[in-house]
């Protein structure tokens, strides 16, 4: 099971190359950061993040954007 700081790095890294490479296909993300919690602590899971990271990968796939 990967940690959060490890699904973190994951997700970001996987926004950026969108964001670089495919400028057109990060927009429709939505990534905002008006979408962040407001909370000084926030509770995020590992499992939160997963499904998170899975989605992105199959927002990818649909897409046929291939890192």
């Amino acid at each position: 099971m990967k940690t959060v700081k490890d699904l973190i790095s994951e997700i970001s890294e996987l926004l950026l190359f969108i964001k670089k490479e495919y400028p057109v296909s990060y927009k429709l993300l939505d990534e905002d950061p008006i979408t962040i919690p407001n909370l000084e602590h926030p509770h995020v899971s590992t499992e939160d993040l997963e499904k998170y990271l899975e989605i992105l990968k199959d927002l990818i796939a649909k897409k046929q954007i291939k890192k």
